[in-house]
């Protein structure tokens, strides 16, 4: 499957909606939706409201995360905003700051 890739030193501002699977490597400021997964690798950063499938976190986000599946925060992420999705995992070594609402 294709994949929407942001790479690192990349900086977005704006809003980006698109229907394949988003992996940022880089920086997005605004507003980010994907109909399918999202992956913000270890490096990455977003300062958006995030929203999408499937979400697994390795880097920073700050702002809110709606997911229609699932969220992985993954060990050394740091997520600050509340976090929507049927599922969640918060790994060893995760930060979260904010609040969950798993009523989707």
């Amino acid at each position: 499957m294709a994949s929407t890739v942001i790479g690192a030193g990349i900086t977005v501002d704006g809003e980006i909606t698109t229907d394949e699977d988003v992996v940022v490597q880089g920086t997005v400021r605004g507003k980010l939706t994907a109909k399918d997964g999202i992956v913000v690798e270890h490096g990455g950063s977003v300062e958006a409201d995030i929203a999408g499938g499937a979400m697994s976190i390795a880097g920073a986000v700050t702002g809110n995360v709606t997911s229609s599946d699932r969220v992985d925060l993954q060990p050394g992420s740091k997520v600050v905003g509340n976090v929507k999705a049927t599922r969640i995992t918060i790994a060893d070594g995760a930060q979260f700051k904010g609040n969950v609402d798993m009523d989707v």
